[in-house]
């Protein structure tokens, strides 16, 4: 297993920051959120990049029985809203007073805003809570962060952490949305000690699955990278255990993947592989579609 050394991370940090110079984060003033706003300080901070902080939420609409609610209600639940957005912005500029950052407040549904906001920003952090949370109201989906933004995203575990990157496993699968994920993870990939692509296929795609990774592998190589290509026969229902366990082998706290979803009665929704990373995530995902 590759050892992660603290001495590596700020000079490897350099060669990434040409690539990535501005973060953008959902704050929440919870402590649910906390890893996920702590995850974003320290990636900035290694980069020496902006870190944009949106506190943003939406009124929820609740019906009596007359199919309204008495003014007063709204009233309470729209001076919650803004108190909230409060108590985001400042525990955003406690935990970033060393750091150059924006601070944007916008009553609206969360994955939405983020994504149109993402236009300054080169990469979303995002997770760093349990899957489901509050809703769309006050929660950014990330499965709908991903498939609308136009930019990578990168999900903290539950716990939170920071991302070293000294090893990165590729999960591949030769199609638009692996492509899109390795382009946008080459400022992680060219820190990194180590890089390993994989392939999870059927027994019968084998040969032609290590084919597909060994000619990813040389492209990365000529990028000045360290990669080496992997084909591992397993059903799809187990990608991402294999994706973890081959992670675990070489101490990676990275794993760069395609993101596949699709809408379903209005919600966007991961599926198979994706899900499965993010359910439980074990460490830093980083996803593209």
């Amino acid at each position: 297993m590759t050892i992660l050394k603290a001495s590596s991370i700020t000079a490897s940090a350099a060669t990434a920051a040409s690539g990535i110079r501005s973060l953008i984060v959902h704050v929440e003033p919870t402590r649910q959120a906390s890893p996920r706003l702590q995850t974003a300080v320290d990636l900035a901070r290694k980069l020496d990049a902006t870190l944009i902080g949106v506190g943003v939420e939406m009124l929820q609409s609740y019906g009596d029985s007359y199919g309204m609610l008495a003014g007063e209600w709204v009233v309470e639940l729209q001076n919650l809203l803004v108190e909230n957005l409060k108590r985001a912005e400042a525990t955003f500029r406690a935990n970033t007073a060393d750091l150059a950052t924006e601070w944007i407040a916008v009553e609206t549904f969360p994955a939405k805003a983020i994504s149109r906001l993402s236009r300054s920003a080169d990469l979303i952090v995002a997770g760093g809570a349990p899957l489901g949370g509050e809703g769309n109201y006050r929660a950014a989906d990330t499965a709908e962060l991903a498939i609308i933004s136009g930019r990578p995203v990168l999900v903290a575990p539950p716990q939170g952490g920071n991302l070293v990157g000294d090893a990165v496993v590729v999960a591949w699968n030769d199609t638009r949305e692996s492509r899109r994920a390795l382009a946008d993870s080459l400022p992680f990939l060219k820190r990194a000690e180590q890089v390993t692509v994989i392939e999870v296929c059927g027994k019968d795609e084998l040969t032609d699955a290590g084919g597909r990774t060994a000619d990813v592998a040389r492209h990365l190589q000529r990028h000045g990278i360290r990669a080496l290509g992997k084909a591992v026969h397993a059903p799809p229902s187990r990608v991402a255990t294999e994706l973890n366990i081959a992670a675990q082998a070489i101490g990676a706290d990275l794993i760069v993947a395609g993101a596949y979803g699709h809408a379903r009665l209005g919600e966007w929704m991961f599926g198979g592989a994706t899900f499965d990373l993010l359910r439980e995530p074990e460490r830093f995902v980083l996803l593209s579609h």
